[in-house]
């Protein structure tokens, strides 16, 4: 018999835990899968991880108390034969590098059919590698044309934002340099954040600086 797949959920959204739950009861024919347990931020996915041990993590790189590339990180280091897969509804380059390098099986786009689903699964607790068509091509166009630049996801009034952020300017003063309100500019930040991954000012002006240093920045004025 088909040895039982033990699958931690990571999501903030209880939709999604019951939706992929019932995927799961649903699911008649091998690979058995049972659902081990759930979790919905960081802390509390590490700690499950480590209490329940589970073959495989689906998780969720959107969390309310950090990025779930965090928790990847640290239970492939505190398990590692439980595998981690990224299932979630956003993928850049900057984001599947840094799966990849936090030790992720796989990166997975929530659009993904139940049964792909299923196969993921299965193939990452078999300890191969699962990667959606569309982060398959990335990853290729990655090894192709070397380091993505991370400020890429950014439009040209977000690298505006940014490169005042990282000047270390406030909202008020980004709003009066660049004719907008206040709220606007932290709108802009929002979408800054969410793009870079990252939850603070200081860590979007640290990989701003990264990206000059590395010579990819921003390819528009800042004025």
């Amino acid at each position: 018999m088909t040895p039982l797949i033990r699958v931690l959920i990571v999501d903030d959204s209880t939709l999604v835990r019951e939706g992929l739950r019932a995927v799961f009861a649903m699911h008649r024919r091998e690979p058995r899968i049972e659902v081990a347990g759930e979790a919905g931020t960081v802390a509390d996915a590490i700690t499950a991880a480590r209490d329940l041990r589970p073959d495989v993590v689906l998780l969720d790189i959107r969390l309310p108390d950090g990025s779930g590339l965090q928790a990847c990180a640290e239970i492939c280091r505190a398990l590692p034969a439980t595998r981690v897969l990224i299932l979630t509804s956003v993928a850049t380059d900057n984001l599947i590098q840094q799966a990849i390098h936090a030790g992720a099986q796989g990166y997975l786009m929530k659009e993904i059919d139940p049964e792909g689903l299923v196969r993921a699964i299965a193939d990452a607790h078999a300890g191969r590698s699962v990667l959606t068509g569309e982060v398959t091509a990335r990853v290729l166009r990655l090894l192709r044309e070397g380091p993505a630049d991370p400020l890429a996801p950014l439009s040209p009034q977000e690298h505006r934002v940014l490169a005042l952020t990282a000047e270390g300017r406030s909202n008020k003063e980004i709003a009066h340099e660049l004719g907008l309100s206040e709220k606007t500019v932290k709108n802009y930040l929002s979408r800054v954040f969410e793009k870079l991954n990252v939850s603070r000012r200081t860590q979007a002006a640290a990989v701003y600086s990264q990206a000059l240093a590395k010579g990819v920045g921003p390819k528009v004025p800042v004025a």
